[in-house]
């Protein structure tokens, strides 16, 4: 053999290895949690093989449609091989077929008499169970809807997913809230406010003609969730998303979205009847106006039938509303929803409601919102803030959940990481949701939970163009979380959810779950992300806000640490303002002796916070101004405690690191390389937020910093000197100084 056909044969070989060794795809964190590839485990891989050789559906509709290009496509890929659809006599199925649709749309699903556990399952429920059909064995998907199959068609893939046993399945399940939806804050020339992860999703200029792949697979992620509904634009609205050119584009995407059942609402401006509608006047009792808005409910459900409504935001942060009238929230949420009614729309009517005030701030949406009880129109929802003052990183629950009865309340999240190091910084959010839907409101005895006094929850999203989605990979765990916890992972859920036979999902349970769809299913691998993702959000709050201290981040970007900042126009848009921090102490008084906002709650609510000395140390620097050397329950003196939490932020971020690189050749290249870079910018800004705020508050407490510990490598000028450009998610030049 010469040496040319030899160098050519170790080519071949190299390229061979090369070919056997990776991914035949490229792993960008596109195809999200719905990854369809061969089933790995040979032991899981017979048991499918051998339980699914065929499929049945029903009678097509566009919804049935969706569900069987999902279970075909999901089968073939999760098994490895094409699999025949059968096409049975009225009384039978095919050997080994999973058979999917209801009882209107199927003679099999019909011959089963399975009327009873259906009655249970409502309108989006479904029932997984495996059967025997005149000797041959099967499984049946079936709802009382088709959306029902869709969303069993996703559960029984999730299962093949992660790996689970498909054998003697009973699986009933059915949502526990009615709205579960996503919250675009995304503007018309495709910036996205509070957005990290590229430009909008929707290109509003090729819609309605131009139909972006994109736009199906986040409709098939929403479904595979149980996400029903998407507001497509900004809650600081936009006129124009009223007028017709804008309205055919969202009707484009209404009609892709119908057959993943999911519906469409838009943010609308509350003065759109004088800025697009050419009236000189939005006032709500004004006979005019009510005739605009009457009209322009009529036009948009002539071109978008199932139109969900309108989310609005009013007399906050400088929007207009039916307060510049003298009117109140009431009257402006029912103009809307006389308009709607006709068409069975509702009204999303926000809570988020401040303006500059010498009172708490934390006060006010409870102040203007809790006497109008009962006088919102029955489809209007008011929805609110996990929290009273603006999605931090920790906060205690909104007030305003079980204080309004006889008002259907939405829980408000925010899923893109506003104030948690945008998508630069690993958090996993559904603890922060689980620790607020789990809360104990009291307001009727023990056990009144916040998820038991909501309807419907949504979330502000963190998607974007970027091809991962979410900007950071794990970002993406977040929407997951989202939507599982909508459908029914809180404890004490919507009285509507007491048929479901699953059990309320965990936060390790949607962390393993996502894993194992989105990146393996390893066992060592699942559990060392599991870990890291349970940890960190603890991990956040420890470097960024720990012990109750809040919102002192940049000013107007909200990037980075900035607690001395005191420029801002308004007292409430300053950090200072929130920590008070001063020689004596730092912290918010709202107790008795300070803002009273505890009086809002209910009295056992009351009682774990209103003391000093037995408040949990979380949430200390949230409700009392303490001294520096006021002893915590760790034993710790305030200042000490403080230290430790900043400096134990920092090590567990680099712990974090050290957990992720063990898995250097368990993850495919591209997603590992990303992972491990953003955690080196994580591991670099917990240490900016540890010095900066640490250098600062010891300008007042006048206290030594660990000893031994790792010194800050820049004084306190240098901190205060940092400013940012076009920091993401602002649209504004940042030139304004920390």
């Amino acid at each position: 053999m010469n040496k040319y056909a030899f160098t050519l044969l170790l080519v071949l070989f190299s390229s061979a290895v090369i070919s056997f060794s990776l991914p035949v795809h490229g792993e960008d964190g596109y195809r999200l949690w719905l990854r369809y590839d061969r089933v790995n485990n040979p032991v899981r891989l017979q048991q499918y093989r051998t339980l699914i050789s065929c499929y049945e559906m029903g009678t097509y509709s566009s919804v049935l449609s969706a569900a069987r290009d999902e279970l075909v496509s999901g089968l073939e890929g999760l098994l490895g091989r094409t699999l025949s659809q059968v096409y049975p006599e009225q009384s039978g199925i095919g050997e080994r077929c999973i058979l999917a649709g209801t009882p209107a749309s199927s003679a099999p699903v019909r011959y089963l008499h399975l009327e009873k556990e259906l009655a249970a399952a409502g309108s989006e429920g479904y029932i997984i169970r495996s059967i025997t059909l005149k000797g041959r064995q099967g499984i049946v998907i079936t709802a009382n809807t088709d959306i029902g199959v869709l969303y069993g068609v996703f559960h029984f893939l999730r299962l093949l997913q992660t790996q689970q046993s498909i054998q003697q399945l009973t699986i009933q399940d059915r949502p526990s809230l009615s709205y579960r939806v996503l919250n675009h804050w995304d503007n018309l020339n495709r910036t996205v406010e509070r957005g990290y992860a590229g430009e909008s999703i929707w290109n509003w200029w090729t819609l309605p003609a131009y139909m972006d792949q994109r736009y199906k697979d986040y409709a098939r992620a929403n479904a595979s969730i149980g996400i029903n509904g998407t507001v497509l634009n900004n809650v600081n609205a936009s006129p124009l998303m009223l007028t017709a050119d804008y309205l055919e584009k969202a009707a484009a995407l209404a009609g892709l979205f119908r057959s993943y059942g999911i519906k469409v609402y838009l943010s609308v401006r509350f003065s759109a009847p004088i800025e697009i509608g050419g009236l000189k006047t939005a006032d709500p009792l004004d006979p005019e106006v009510q005739q605009w808005w009457r009209q322009k409910a009529d036009e948009i459900y002539r071109i978008i039938p199932d139109f969900g409504g309108f989310l609005v935001k009013a007399n906050s942060e400088g929007q207009p509303g039916p307060q510049n009238y003298g009117r109140t929230h009431a009257d402006g949420a029912n103009l809307l929803a006389d308009a709607l009614a006709p068409h069975q729309g509702i009204v999303i009517w926000r809570a988020f409601v401040y303006s500059e005030t010498p009172d708490d701030r934390a006060k006010q949406a409870y102040n203007e919102f809790k006497p109008l009880d009962g006088k919102f129109k029955a489809n209007v929802l008011v929805q609110v803030k996990n929290g009273p003052i603006d999605f931090q990183p920790r906060e205690p629950f909104h007030p305003l959940f079980g204080a309004m009865p006889q008002t259907p309340l939405m829980m408000e999240f925010q899923l893109t990481q506003e104030y948690l190091g945008f998508s630069t910084h690993l958090v996993y959010l559904a603890p922060l949701f689980k620790e607020c839907l789990d809360a104990d409101t009291y307001t009727k005895g023990k056990g009144s939970t916040v998820a038991a006094t909501i309807t419907g929850m949504a979330g502000v999203a963190n998607i974007g163009n970027d091809r991962n989605w979410c900007g950071h990979p794990f970002a993406q765990a977040n929407w997951y979380a989202f939507g599982r916890l909508a459908w029914g992972g809180s404890a004490a859920a919507a009285p509507e959810a007491a048929s479901r036979n699953v059990p309320a999902l965990s936060s390790a349970q949607i962390a393993e779950e996502w894993i194992r769809q989105t990146f393996t299913n390893d066992p060592a691998v699942v559990d060392t992300i599991k870990e890291m993702m349970l940890a960190s959000r603890e991990i956040t709050v420890d470097y960024m806000t720990p012990l109750g201290l809040h919102h002192i981040m940049g000013y107007n970007h909200h990037y980075g640490p900035a607690p001395w900042y005191d420029k801002a126009s308004r007292a409430d848009w300053n950090p200072v303002y929130f920590h008070k921090a001063d020689m004596a102490g730092i912290g918010f008084d709202r107790t008795a002796t300070g803002s009273n906002a505890l009086e809002q709650y209910a009295p056992e609510a009351r009682r774990q916070w209103e003391d000093s000395t037995t408040c949990p140390d979380a949430w200390l620097l949230w409700w009392h101004h303490v001294s520096w050397s006021h002893r915590m329950l760790s034993g710790r003196t305030l200042w000490e405690e403080l230290c430790h939490k900043y400096y134990t932020g920092v090590d567990s971020v680099r712990r974090m690191q050290s957990a992720w690189n063990t898995l250097r050749w368990k993850i495919d290249p591209e997603r590992w390389e990303q992972v491990q870079m953003l955690l080196t910018i994580q591991a670099n800004e917990a240490v900016w937020w540890r010095n900066a705020c640490l250098l600062y508050f010891q300008t007042f407490s006048r206290m030594s910093l660990p000893a031994g510990g790792e010194l800050p490598d820049h004084d306190l000028k240098y901190y205060e000197g940092l400013h940012f450009y076009y920091a993401p998610g602002t649209g504004v030049t940042g030139l304004e100084k920390n």
